[in-house]
């Protein structure tokens, strides 16, 4: 997760979507969860901020590098 966009790290499976746009989250936050190769990688807030997008849901499939979740500046 670098800067304001969060980033699928590998292709999987989004089994959990924990934010909404426009909610507050704190640093370390989880926003989504995908399970890939039989494992579950919680992608976190890098900082405290607001979610402005939510581009996945879940059971979507996604590939190594899909945006699923914008932060604000």
């Amino acid at each position: 997760a670098t800067g304001d966009r969060i980033a699928s790290p590998m292709p999987g499976q989004v089994i959990a979507v924990n934010v909404s746009a426009g909610d507050r989250v704190a640093a370390g936050a989880a926003l989504v969860v995908i399970e890939a190769m039989k494992m579950e990688h919680t992608l976190r807030a890098p900082r405290a901020c607001r979610v402005a997008t939510v581009a996945c849901a879940v059971g979507d499939r996604v590939e190594e590098g899909v945006e699923l979740v914008r932060l604000e500046a």
